[in-house]
């Protein structure tokens, strides 16, 4: 069952926010891990797509070293999350196509609105978006 509402701890929140706005140009990505069913973690990936400023691509070394570090902190893969530097925080298509964690919240943080950062979830699956209030 899918939760229609997720609580996004303010530290984990800023981090993202901050990431987005250093990098403003690519597509920023990483991981969330979380404890209890509780986000915990923030893990940056480095963004690996042929073209960084509208797709993104999990660089696969640092996915798999983050994943064995959150197996080692207890954590479970609680996101995915990206940035959007032009467009809004909904899933492209790509984004749809290529969701391969079902179980996973996926994040989107967009920068195309004018002084205001923007930050949406979603759970995405069979090419399909459900949008889940966040709480930030």
């Amino acid at each position: 069952m899918t939760p229609k509402h997720i609580q996004i701890p303010r530290k984990i929140t800023n981090q993202l926010l901050h990431l987005a706005q250093i990098s403003p140009e690519i597509e920023v990505c990483g991981l969330i891990g979380s404890k209890n069913g509780l986000p915990s973690s923030c893990y940056p990936v480095k963004n690996t797509a042929e073209h960084p400023q509208q797709r993104f691509q999990l660089d696969a070394a640092q996915q798999i070293s983050a994943m064995a570090k959150m197996r080692d902190h207890g954590e479970q893969l609680f996101a995915i999350y990206h940035s959007h530097p032009t467009a809004p925080a909904m899933p492209s298509v790509t984004d749809l196509e290529l969701a391969s964690y079902p179980e996973a919240l996926y994040l989107i943080i967009s920068l195309n609105t004018k002084g205001v950062l923007e930050m949406r979830g979603f759970k995405i699956a069979d090419k399909s978006a459900q949008e889940i209030t966040l709480s930030l």
